[in-house]
């Protein structure tokens, strides 16, 4: 029987059937075992032939099913569509899985949400889904303003300010509104999902050198460097801006717990590099737990069962770590 830290399964929602969710979840399964509990939420059509699975009608179901199966709370969708290729016309039951899966969370049923890759247009032609993705989606669902996303693994952690737009829209969109809220939720994050009681936030610089005193920018001089100023003397350990070139080496990880960026290259190559396989994506301000892995669907590799399980491992270990210092 689950112990304590896992009296209640992680929710997994299936992501984009074409693509490579299915496989991932079964092979976590695979891996995890009973060890760590989740239930699956998705059509069992789209998993791969010959999978042995176990359809529950609730969350407390799958704690009671053999390791040697895959819990499945099933949403019916339709027949399976080809591996590769998204079938728009399933795109209301994976937003309805996402849905789901949200509410087993919210109502203390499932202990946290993880979410599997899905295929933002086949959702846009399908369903007309308004929003950009995951993350804006499920702040609509908890009702929250302000969300930030974490990119996480055991060597690094990097939170952006801004994500996916344009380099020249970076500069008009860093106001200090959105750079303070982004260092705070990931002060907060810290705290309350790492265990982390006085959080250590490094801050990147906009320009290279962190604009060398004006000599690159002035967006560190003027905007970034006072605003920083202003945090340190409330009382918070931040440290910046620093020159993005020299923040990510063994010795400068180190020193910070955070790293906090000014656009989505700047955090995202350095962990991709360190971690490539099994970086994690983590949503700071939510009112619950959501991790994913750090990929997409895939479609070049779908359905050919070598897709590699290392990100979707750790989300599932990190989601239920974060969960058990929740409560």
């Amino acid at each position: 029987m689950p112990d304590a830290v896992h009296d209640r399964p992680v929710a997994v929602s299936c992501g984009e059937p074409a693509g490579i969710g299915p496989e991932l979840a079964v092979h976590a399964r695979t891996v995890l075992g009973r060890t760590l509990p989740f239930v699956w939420i998705g059509d069992p059509r789209h998993l791969p032939p010959g999978t042995a699975l176990r359809e529950v009608d609730s969350a407390a179901a799958a704690l009671s099913v053999p390791a040697t199966h895959l819990p499945v709370l099933p949403v019916q969708m339709g027949a399976a569509p080809r591996p590769g290729h998204p079938d728009p016309h399933l795109a209301a039951g994976v937003i309805e899985a996402v849905a789901l899966a949200v509410a087993l969370v919210q109502a203390g049923d499932a202990s946290a949400l993880t979410t599997l890759p899905i295929h933002k247009k086949a959702l846009l032609d399908g369903a007309g889904f308004p929003y950009p993705g995951h993350t804006e989606y499920l702040a609509a669902l908890a009702g929250v303003a302000h969300v930030a996303m974490m990119l996480a693994c055991d060597g690094l952690r990097v939170v952006p300010a801004t994500i996916h737009i344009p380099l020249s829209q970076v500069p008009a969109t860093l106001t200090d509104d959105l750079i303070e809220t982004t260092i705070r939720l990931t002060i907060a994050g810290l705290q309350r999902d790492f265990g982390i009681p006085a959080p250590r936030i490094a801050v990147a610089g906009l320009n290279p050198h962190a604009g060398e005193g004006g000599a690159m920018g002035l967006e560190e001089v003027n905007r970034i460097g006072p605003l920083l100023d202003r945090l340190r003397n409330l009382g918070l350990d931040i440290a910046g801006p620093l020159s993005a070139d020299t923040m990510f080496h063994p010795a400068a990880r180190a020193r910070y717990d955070a790293a906090v960026c000014m656009y989505h290259d700047q955090a995202l190559i350095p962990i991709k590099t360190l971690d490539f396989a099994g970086g994690v994506n983590v949503t700071l301000g939510l009112p619950f737990v959501r991790t994913s892995p750090d990929h997409g669907t895939a479609f070049d590799i779908a359905g050919r069962g070598v897709a590699d399980v290392t990100s979707t491992v750790a989300a599932l270990r990190m989601a239920a770590g974060m969960a058990a210092r929740r409560r």
